[in-house]
Formats: C-alpha cells, structure tokens, sequence
C-alpha cells in the first residue's frame, strides 16, 4: 500500500477497506508516513466522511496501536460513562461513586479542561493530595476496593490517538463526526469497559450546538460500539445554561458532595444536575444488566444518595487516591480566591436564558479551564449562581458571585458576563434536560 493512493481514495469519496485503515495508523505510530500525509488524510475524511464500519475498524486499529488496561479479574460488570463536555459538567464526580454504590464497576478515563469546557481530572486535583496518575494495577486495585477509579490517558494507552488529535487540533479537523467517535471510543475501550453510556450535550455550551449535530454523533457513536460488538447508551442533554450552580474546580467538587449527600434541590442544587446525573447513572445500570427498567433504575440511583452510600464510595475513593477525606470536608464553603463579587439584576423579571459559553470563556479567563494544554488552572476561581433558568428575581437581587484572584481578574470576568442573563417580563417554559435517548445493548 502506499499512503498516497489511500489519500486520493478517500478524497475521491471511496471506502478504505480494515487493512488500510489499519496501514495508516499503523504506519503513522511507527514514523514510516509522514505528518503531512496523514494530515491530508484528515482533510479527506473531515470533507468526504466514512462509513461506520470505516469508523469501527479506525477505532479498533487506534485501540490496538498501544497497551490496554486488562480488567478481566474484576468482577463486573464494567461500564463507564463520556460527556462530550460543557460548562459547569460535574456529573462524572457523582455519577461514578453512585454508580458504584448500585453494582456496577466504574473504570473511568478522563480528560483535563480545554477551551470553553471543564475537565474531570482537573475538578478532581483540586482536591489536595488527590492523583489520577494511576499505573494499570492500581487503577484495577481501586476499582475493586471502592468500585471506580479516576485515571488520565497515559503514554502508553492508545498512542494513535494522542497523535492524530494533535494534528486534528493544529490542521482544522477537529469537528469530523468519524474522527471524534474514534478518539472517544478507542480510549474508553482501551481502559477496559464492557459497556458505555454518552452523554451528548447540545447547544451554546456545546461543542456540538446544533441538535442535528448532536444527533449525527449520538448515531455514530451506536454504529460504531455495534461495529465492536459492545452496548452504547447515547443520551443527549442540553447545554445552553450551565450545568447545577458551581462552576469552577473546587466549586464544583463542593456541589458535588452536596449531590452525593443527597442534598434536596430546596437546599440550593438545581434540578438539571440532579436529573441529568441520575438519568446516565441509571442508564449505566441497565447497560450493566443490574437493571432492566429504566424508571426502576432511577430509583435505586435515588435510594442510594438518600441512604449516604454513594457519599460513602466518594470518600473512600478520596482516600485511595490519595487526598485526606478529613480536610476535603473541612474546606467545604472557605476554599475560595481571595477576591469576590456579585454581581446583581438590574431589572426585574424571569431569568429566561443563561449563557453557558460566556461563562466557559470568562472562565478560562479566571484560570477553570485552559487555552491550550500547557496552561495551569486553579483550584479555588470561579462563578456561583444565585439564579438559574426559569427563577424570578427582583431588581438588585443577586444573580451570580465571582471568585477571582485579583479584582482586575473579577472586573474582567463582569465585563465578559454583561450580557449572559436574560431576563423578561414573562416566563418561558422549562425545557427538559434529557432532549433524546437511543440504546444499543
């Protein structure tokens, strides 16, 4: 074969057969095709797309480009879940301890914030002491000790991806449906799952903001897990406001807590995190088969946050990797930047829509998330939410409260946030989170 011919191939709209799919990755891991090919490559693919089963062999040959995580001696079952990101997206912190706490094994690998959105792993750092730089055989210890680990992609899982997404990232083919299937899946079958369930988040704070979008990745993500013979959920949520009332590292692991204490909504959590969280968590139980219905699932995910087993899995995992549970409790409501400012309506009304991609950037501003992968976020910056979608405020009534490290910090992130509440004089109606849902188990 030769990486030209492929090149033309797909340009021209043909069909690559495994073999050659498998010739390129293989061919780029190893150094024998250079980055300019397989970067036209992309640019093909990107404009012609492929077909699910060109997708299913790309991401197979991704998975057998490096080692995988052997969880074959865990008891099971193994199933884990992937958000295509979004602001304020906390889920995975309580989604896996209550996951766990129902029956099923969680081996999660997650990713660090990049652009507008949160990362998992960095939500999870700013818990002191707390690591995710996990060997193979402790990841497969704590699952089996607390039912899930939190663990980053290393060098040696899935070495094509790491490859390509860089070229993606620098050559404009980052948005192809095949190309982010086959990265998302490769990783997560690589880490050891038997099943996987997607949360596919549409609108402003989305990277896919159009519902047609979402839904042409929620398909490929089924054809591609039929193609390797495992189940996929795919779940697709909204986006358009933030996600709960945290957003910021720490600030989210709070809200996180208070979910997994089985804190009410009447307590200051909002109803989207909650019934997002328990409707993929409750999906998981159905791909795990500990569940066949998914009103029944539903409710051992609710049973389990009112009887503090799911806050029981969390602390023991704080404990197995590494953080001190003791002083993650006592920084609960204090850890915070040194300057904050509210910011409040001034004019009354319903708050009818709430940017989400507004706050992601004047986040990144503030140090949550990052611009590129070498920036360092912190800890403790970030926004509360006095007010979501649908709430009524009174003029000079608190809508949101930045935590800055410096009051130009604040000021820039107030300037950047003129605009990201609406409020009129009427109401709209709520919109459910959970916009569709499609199985393949």
């Amino acid at each position: 074969m030769r990486a030209v011919e492929l090149i033309a191939k797909k340009r021209d709209g043909g069909t690559h057969t495994r073999a050659e799919i498998e010739f390129l990755v293989n061919g780029y891991v190893a150094g024998q095709i250079p980055d300019y090919q397989v970067a036209a490559w992309l640019m093909a693919v990107c404009l012609v797309g492929m077909t699910g089963d060109e997708t299913g062999a790309l991401t197979g040959a991704m998975i057998d480009s490096g080692a995988t995580i052997d969880l074959s001696s865990l008891a099971g079952p193994l199933v884990d879940k992937h958000s295509t990101g979004g602001v304020g997206d906390k889920v995975s912190l309580i989604l896996a301890p209550l996951a766990a706490a129902c029956g099923v094994q969680v081996p999660m690998m997650s990713g660090r914030a990049l652009g507008h959105t949160g990362g998992t792993l960095d939500k999870l750092e700013s818990i002191a002491g707390y690591s995710t730089a996990l060997s193979a055989e402790r990841f497969r210890l704590i699952i089996d000790e607390c039912g899930y680990a939190m663990t980053g992609q290393s060098a040696e899982i899935v070495p094509a991806d790491r490859l390509l997404y860089a070229l993606r990232d620098v050559t404009a083919t980052v948005e192809s449906i095949p190309l982010i299937t086959a990265s998302i899946m490769s990783k997560k079958f690589a880490e050891g799952a038997d099943a996987l369930v997607f949360d596919v988040k549409t609108g402003r704070g989305a990277f896919m903001k159009e519902i047609d979008d979402s839904r042409s990745l929620a398909q490929s993500l089924i054809d591609t897990g039929r193609s390797l013979g495992r189940g996929v959920v795919t779940v697709i949520t909204r986006m358009d406001e933030p996600l709960g009332r945290m957003i910021g590292n720490f600030l989210e692991v709070e809200e996180s807590m208070r979910c997994l204490r089985g804190s009410a909504p009447t307590d200051g959590l909002s109803d989207d995190l909650i019934g997002v969280t328990i409707r993929l968590t409750a999906w998981m139980l159905v791909a795990a088969g500990v569940e066949s219905a998914i009103e029944d699932a539903e409710a051992v995910c609710r049973a389990r946050l009112a009887d503090g087993s799911a806050y029981e899995r969390f602390m023991r995992n704080v404990e197995l990797q590494g953080g001190d549970p003791a002083e993650l409790e006592r920084q609960i409501g204090s850890r915070r930047a040194a300057h904050a400012v509210t910011i409040d309506a001034v004019r009354g009304g319903y708050v009818t829509a709430i940017d989400a991609y507004a706050f992601g950037l004047a986040g990144v501003g503030l140090g949550v998330g990052r611009n590129k992968t070498s920036d360092e976020v912190r800890p403790d910056v970030g926004f509360e939410l006095h007010a979501k979608q649908g709430d009524r405020v009174a003029a000079g009534q608190p809508l949101y409260t930045i935590h800055a490290d410096s009051a130009d910090a604040a000021s820039d992130a107030a300037h950047r946030l003129v605009d990201a509440y609406a409020i009129d004089d009427t109401a709209i109606a709520a919109k459910a989170p959970v916009v569709e849902e499609h199985a393949a188990l």
